[in-house]
């Protein structure tokens, strides 16, 4: 007599080519027939055949034979125990036939925060998106969704706006520090690196503190010219001085040679007060002299002072708008949080607006608890894990504020 026992082998997607194992919940379909030599015909035993379910033992129960264990074995092994067992319980003299398929698997279950938590039936090649898909897909509020996309979309608008705010005054508070350390670079902030945008906003404000540089130098350097020339000028006028000096020297000896012949009659007096006028003009070209090169000694330390101003009025600029650009960005920092906490919110209320209008706003987390044979085991997934008879799927979205 010919033996034989059709078995399904249903493989979940991407799992391993193994044979099914069956265990509570499943149903079988079985069909017993046995082989009639003497008119060559095949008759089925239709009090036997049917669809059994596999109980919480873990056995399913059937006439003739009772309860036969099914847990963790393959159709194929239930099949040819069912054989053995009708030929044994019947005292038959040829083993009858028995094939066993697998009619219905364990249903999977799916909760967390999906629309329709459940037991849901198992399908060959079900995966976790297919399985949330059963479900009704991540969880919604009800009648309030355009509501609290609305809000969404406003949160999250103006978080936006307020974090590009915020990355642009960090940008300038790293140019500040630099400038008031005098560093010829900035030091790109923790929040900015790694960051395209941040890259571009530092490069901004090195362009600017250059430009900042660049005319701060030329400030000075003009000071600097000036106090130069005025130190030439006053370096001429004291040639000049001297040189002035030295000529009344010589008037004065002349004047002297002569006056005693202009007391003898020897020397006409309008000689004598030619050379009394010369000594008073060149006396009085050196008082000027004198004074101009006081003048460009006063001119000289007010340079001075103005190129001390012009630092000290920089230094106080910078630490004005740092103290300033600290203010705002703690002001922002509140703001953005308030934000936050209203897409949070939002988020909570319909975690798919979430997803939907921003991927990096809420997280969804998946997980797989499966039991094998007594052993229960956690396996962390994603969509495109297969799912399993008898597996539970669990779905956790975590709000922005909880990341």
């Amino acid at each position: 007599m010919l033996a034989v026992a059709v078995a399904m082998l249903l493989i979940p997607a991407n799992a391993e080519a193994e044979d099914y194992l069956l265990g509570p919940m499943d149903k079988v379909r079985v069909r017993v027939a046995e082989w009639q030599t003497a008119d060559a015909s095949v008759r089925e035993w239709s009090s036997i055949s049917g669809d059994y379910t596999v109980g919480p033992s873990g056995s399913i129960s059937m006439p003739f034979i009772g309860e036969l264990p099914s847990a963790g074995k393959t159709t194929a092994q239930i099949a040819t125990a069912i054989g053995d067992q009708l030929q044994q319980t019947l005292g038959l003299l040829s083993r009858p036939d028995a094939s066993v398929e697998v009619a219905e698997f364990r249903p999977v279950f799916i909760s967390g925060d999906i629309q329709t938590p459940g037991k849901y039936p198992y399908d060959p090649g079900l995966t976790v998106l297919k399985a949330i898909s059963l479900a009704g897909g991540l969880r919604r509020a009800s009648n309030e969704g355009l509501r609290v996309e609305r809000d969404y979309i406003n949160a999250h608008g103006n978080h936006e706006v307020m974090a590009a705010e915020r990355n642009r005054l960090i940008a300038r508070r790293a140019r500040l520090l630099a400038e008031a350390e005098g560093d010829a670079e900035i030091d790109i902030p923790e929040e900015l690196a790694g960051s395209a945008d941040g890259k571009r906003l530092i490069a901004n404000e090195t362009t600017y503190m250059q430009t900042r540089k660049e005319h701060l130098e030329r400030e000075l350097s003009a000071l600097d010219d000036l106090k130069n020339l005025l130190a030439s000028e006053i370096e001429s006028l004291g040639k000049k001085i001297a040189t002035q000096n030295r000529q009344i020297q010589l008037l004065n000896k002349e004047l002297e040679g002569i006056g005693g012949l202009s007391e003898r009659g020897l020397v006409v007096n309008q000689r004598l007060l030619g050379l009394e006028g010369s000594i008073a003009e060149l006396e009085g070209k050196v008082l000027d002299m004198e004074t101009a090169e006081l003048r460009a000694r006063q001119d000289i330390n007010r340079a001075q002072r103005d190129a001390a101003t012009l630092l000290d009025d920089r230094k106080s600029e910078i630490a004005q708008q740092l103290q300033e650009t600290e203010a705002q960005i703690e002001a922002l920092n509140l703001q953005i949080a308030m934000y936050r906490g209203l897409m949070a919110e939002a988020a909570s209320l319909a975690p798919e607006v979430a997803i939907r209008m921003d991927k990096t706003a809420a997280e969804v987390s998946y997980l797989i608890v499966r039991t094998v044979g007594e052993e229960t085991r956690e396996i962390d997934a994603d969509e495109n894990t297969a799912v399993r008879p008898g597996d539970v799927v669990k779905v956790d979205i975590v709000p922005p504020s909880v990341q």
